[in-house]
């Protein structure tokens, strides 16, 4: 079936086409001028990196990588400038999605991003937290369709980002569960 997504932790094997998915992607980001990444970030040295630590994630499509996301606790230290709903340490950040522009405009974006959050809930994770570019009106529009709410805004070399979370889980449901 087209667009159906097998997600697997990445490999090293993968590491050429994973750095391609980025390529790519940067290049369809620029044509349509938004300059969010470049040469510079993402890296091959993060991709290394994200990979040794066993936190980058692959979407498989039509037996290629169709997407590529990185999820863990790290975050810059300009993510103390959010307005966090969830002060907990029950949170996951995605890094570094990107889809590859071959399978763009078929919502493996917002696939992805179900997914990860299905995941986390059976997880017992309470947030999603990310950073967003806010010159990618794409991808604004598929956060906020989401449910992604706008918390704080961060400024990095390539500009201003919105820092976002979404609840998975309401505290109020939990209350009194340790």
């Amino acid at each position: 079936m087209e667009g159906e997504l097998v997600f697997q932790k990445g490999s090293k094997d993968d590491l050429t086409e994973i750095f391609e998915v980025f390529s790519e992607g940067i290049k369809e980001m620029l044509a349509n001028g938004i300059y969010q990444w470049d040469e510079v970030y993402p890296s091959i040295e993060d991709l290394e990196n994200d990979l040794e630590n066993e936190e980058l994630y692959v979407g498989k499509s039509e037996g290629d990588i169709g997407v590529v996301f990185v999820l863990n606790q790290d975050f810059d230290e300009q993510y103390q400038n959010g307005k966090w709903v969830l002060e907990t340490e029950d949170y996951m950040v995605i890094h570094r999605l990107c889809v590859h522009p071959k399978f763009q405009n078929r919502g493996l974006g917002k696939k992805t991003l179900l997914h990860i959050e299905e995941i986390l809930k059976s997880e017992g994770i309470k947030s999603i937290r990310l950073d967003a570019y806010t010159m990618n009106p794409f991808a604004l529009r598929m956060y906020n369709s989401l449910g992604y709410s706008v918390v704080g805004e961060a400024n990095w070399r390539k500009g201003k980002f919105y820092l976002m979370e979404k609840i998975l889980i309401d505290n109020g449901e939990d209350e009194g569960l340790t």
